[in-house]
């Protein structure tokens, strides 16, 4: 057979796939993974991302398994789904999602996606166009940024000030905004911060946009998962104000991640959205998307109307037990500092100093050694746009969190420098 390796061919790899996809929370902990020491015979304290249901205090409630069981059993779940998603379950989400809003949402305002992240792609393609800038939050998700890089959209980065509750700096998202700015995105309650905005900082977000002439993609797949002093306040509130998009799951507060079941929201109460052809655009793109399982959208009607109010109370007492573990533990470990005690969410942003220690350089490589040495996978901050700092997920079994702190405090120890 002639050898085709001379020859030149019409393909080749898709470099800005290749940038885009290397931006990825996925790609960071797989390099920290891959660092484990295999003589290390302790189990690996898992603190680097949002997937607790491998823990039995997380496992998701029987009326979702059983609403999955039934959904399949059925044999009416079999088919293909329409783009948009089952009516059935799209008028699900809107009940259940209208009970925090001062106005009724309607099924044609909910559109049913394959988790939170296929919703964020959709509206950044949507969006993307020549350029067209978008404001992102740092730090943030960094989905957003491997999209917009895939897409061709400019990422424009404000700051969440720690010293002020990880808020929004709302002067420089000004200062950042142009005529080709398109959206900006909030993340309530806060990936990576573990904040929860207020009713009135979130007021002066849709103000600001509107005063901009922007939407705001709310962010809201940790939606209800709020456990401090401030209540969780959904973003669509403010839909007569500026258009808003929300995005969400059942990920977490079911905790079924690889269930894959989310949706993307429209709250637009002046009828913007449609207007300037945002909504033909978002149902163009499901045209060409792939669908949501088809009995996993079956059953959530049951799973959204049957699941009972001690489940969700569980879920959210484990996870103020483990913020408060983590936020008194870090205070003695000196060379990490925390500004926030975690209100929301499964995280917590923590700063590292790294003059007290002797033989580390950055964020990343604390991690590194830190994976290599305690087998506790923490993700650096700079993954999510915060060099030096970590990102440190507390959605554990609270043994397993105290465990994986206490290996940390020894590591500082090990590698503090001598006074």
């Amino acid at each position: 057979m002639e050898d085709g390796s001379k020859k030149r061919w019409g393909f080749q790899g898709n470099q800005e796939l290749k940038t885009a996809g290397a931006i990825t929370i996925r790609g960071v902990l797989s390099t920290l993974l891959s660092n484990l020491s295999e003589e290390d015979q302790r189990p690996v304290i898992p603190l680097g991302h949002g997937d607790p249901s491998a823990f039995p205090s997380f496992r998701t409630t029987p009326v979702a398994e059983d609403a999955i069981v039934d959904a399949v059993r059925s044999s009416n779940f079999n088919s293909y789904a329409p783009t948009v998603g089952l009516l059935p379950a799209r008028r699900a989400v809107a009940e259940y999602l209208s009970g925090d809003l001062p106005y009724q949402l309607s099924p044609d305002d909910i559109y049913l996606t394959i988790g939170c992240t296929q919703a964020i792609e959709i509206m950044i393609q949507v969006l993307a166009r020549p350029g067209a800038n978008i404001l992102l939050p740092r730090p943030g998700f960094p989905f957003y940024e491997a999209q917009t890089a895939a897409k061709n959209l400019e990422a424009r980065h404000f700051d969440l000030l720690p010293d002020q509750d990880w808020e929004v700096d709302l002067e420089a998202v000004k200062a950042l905004a142009d005529e080709n700015t398109v959206a900006m995105v909030i993340i309530n309650p806060g990936n990576p911060s573990g904040s929860v905005f207020t009713y009135e900082h979130l007021k002066k977000v849709a103000e600001t946009a509107r005063e901009l002439g922007i939407m705001v993609i709310s962010d809201e797949v940790y939606g209800q998962l709020a456990f401090g002093s401030k209540p969780f306040v959904p973003m669509g509130v403010f839909g007569s104000i500026v258009p808003i998009v929300t995005v969400g799951s059942i990920s977490k507060r079911w905790v079924v991640p690889g269930w894959r079941l989310g949706w993307l929201v429209t709250n637009d109460l002046n009828g913007i959205l449609h207007k300037t052809g945002a909504v033909e655009s978002i149902i163009s793109c499901l045209n060409i998307s792939t669908d949501p399982v088809t009995f996993i959208q079956g059953a959530v009607p049951e799973i959204l109307e049957k699941t009972k109010e001690d489940f969700f109370s569980n879920t959210i007492s484990i996870l103020r037990e483990c913020a408060d573990i983590i936020y008194d533990r870090i205070k003695d470990i000196p060379c990490i500092i925390c500004p926030l005690k975690p209100e929301g969410s499964m995280f917590v942003m923590v700063k590292l100093n790294l003059s007290l220690l002797k033989d580390i350089n950055d964020d990343v490589e604390f991690c590194m050694k830190l994976s290599k040495e305690e087998s506790v996978i923490v993700l650096p901050g700079v993954a999510v746009g915060m060099k030096d700092w970590l990102r440190v997920t507390f959605a554990i079994d609270p043994p397993s969190l105290e465990d994986g702190l206490g290996r940390i405090k020894a590591f500082y120890h090990r590698h503090a420098k001598e006074e």
